[in-house]
């Protein structure tokens, strides 16, 4: 059996702890890590999180270095930890939960102390020997946890935010698609779950891909906007305290080059420190997609309701038994999943907004809360949407004679002959319909109101379905 390494001795402000031999983590996130046991979510949830982390610290160090502040073999070696972070190495040392106190502290030292201990590696040193590398003196130089830290969330959701358009284009064609395989089905309109007026099955789905359409475009353009000033240099509220006047530009810079992505330096560093307002919008924004695929979803659960007591218009893909107590019941599980995701990410913009409001003075300390439900947010609608796609919308199909049927029994019909039989009229066949079981077209022939060649007419789908000229009044 081989032998089990001894924990290493770490010394912070608080006193001393044994650290595991094989944690690239110091102290600082071991303490963390025994205070705050909450969500059960650790950084590591977040790859982008971590990437961004480690582009920040990487930026940090050549600004140091090209300052002369940083020797050349630390540089090396913070270069080289950072790095492996952005290859996506070493990210399950990251085990701080979400949720912490401290403003982001605990997050901040993680990515520190993994970067210091991946350094000392590489300069042929043991883990924990800070004296050649340390994570405060050296892998923190000029930064504070407080523009570090927002300075990372901000560059971690652009980097995912590719992510989650690619899967909301994904979905809107997905719809366009049965838009135009379903532009041929005519079925009823309904408003306020009442008969209402033609249209095509088709129409339907344009219209369900035109709505996320619209939040695309509006991600696509908006979003980066509001993530990409950032508050790098600011270091503890604002004021630049322990960082050259010159080093700002130079980290934003390298950030910018590094990451690929425009960020630009805040105007108000104070402001940026402790302002949240674009972290508001932007999970608004995230909100009003979850609030329109829930609405879609809904949508869909209705049309597949049934399927004989039910609209039963359209088939929902089956994807598994649906009750263990009525055989043969098959459940429209995967807009009901999506329906959930949608409820937890508009709570999500609800706690955000409380965090946000819950800051004071120069630093809003709440901001692990805002990153948590933002980074949640995110994985949760790309996750709903690709799971949306692929086992649902792709595999619908349309009940077309269920859709006809439904159509020409509806007193809805009647919309379409009041221009031509006049409103009274068509309120009086409407009741007559109603109450005795009959349909608006029969009654309308029995009392030869219309010919058969005018109602034929008037009933062409393309006459129903968008605007046409009324006949002239006399």
């Amino acid at each position: 059996m081989s032998e089990i390494a001894s924990p290493r001795i770490e010394k912070d402000l608080l006193g001393t702890l044994p650290v595991p031999s094989d944690a690239y983590y110091g102290i600082q996130t071991l303490r963390a890590l025994h205070n705050f046991r909450l969500s059960g979510v650790a950084l590591s949830h977040y790859p982008k999180l971590i990437v961004a982390l480690a582009m920040v610290k990487q930026a940090a160090a050549d600004a140091n270095r090209e300052l002369g502040y940083l020797p050349e073999a630390k540089h090396v070696a913070i270069s080289q930890g950072c790095a492996r972070l952005i290859r996506g190495e070493f990210h399950e040392q990251f085990v701080v939960d979400m949720i912490q106190g401290g403003a982001g502290t605990s997050t901040n030292m993680n990515a520190n102390e993994v970067i210091a201990n991946l350094g000392l590696e590489a300069m042929g040193h043991a883990k924990g020997e800070y004296q050649h590398l340390h994570p405060n003196n050296d892998v923190n130089m000029a930064q504070s946890t407080n523009d570090a830290y927002p300075t990372a969330i901000r560059l971690g959701l652009l980097l995912g935010h590719d992510t989650l358009l690619a899967s909301l284009d994904s979905l809107c064609e997905a719809l366009t698609t049965k838009g135009h395989a379903f532009a041929h089905v005519l079925k009823m309109g309904r408003t306020q779950l009442q008969d209402a007026v033609p249209m095509t099955l088709g129409q339907e789905f344009h219209a369900f891909a035109t709505t996320l359409g619209e939040d695309l475009q509006h991600l696509r353009r908006f979003a980066p906007e509001l993530l990409l000033e950032v508050n790098l240099g600011g270091t503890a509220i604002g004021t630049g305290i322990n960082a050259d006047p010159r080093y700002q530009a130079i980290a934003v810079q390298r950030l910018a080059e590094i990451s690929g992505q425009p960020l630009r330096q805040a105007a108000d560093l104070i402001e940026a420190t402790s302002d949240m307002g674009s972290f508001v919008l932007f999970s608004g924004m995230l909100k009003r997609l979850a609030v329109k695929l829930s609405k879609i979803c809904n949508d869909l659960r209705l049309l597949s309701s049934g399927p004989r007591t039910g609209f039963n218009e359209i088939n929902l893909p089956p994807r598994q038994p649906g009750s263990s107590i009525m055989p043969g019941k098959v459940n429209p599980v995967i807009p009901e999943a999506v329906n959930q995701v949608a409820f937890e990410v508009i709570g999500n913009d609800l706690a955000l907004t409380m965090a946000a409001e819950g800051g004071q003075l120069q630093l809003n300390v709440m901001e692990p809360l805002i990153a948590y439900k933002l980074f949640d947010s995110i994985r949760l609608l790309q996750r709903a949407m690709d799971m949306l796609r692929e086992h649902c919308i792709e595999g619908i199909t349309a009940n077309e004679d269920r859709c006809r049927e439904l159509m020409e029994s509806s007193i809805g019909l009647i919309t379409a002959l009041n221009p031509y039989i006049g409103y009274d009229n068509s309120t009086r066949l409407a009741r007559e319909a109603l109450l005795g079981g009959r349909s608006v077209l029969e009654l309308v022939r029995e009392e030869r109101l219309l010919d058969d060649a005018m109602l034929a007419e008037i009933l062409r789908p393309e006459n129903m379905i968008a605007p046409r000229l009324a006949p002239l009044a006399v």
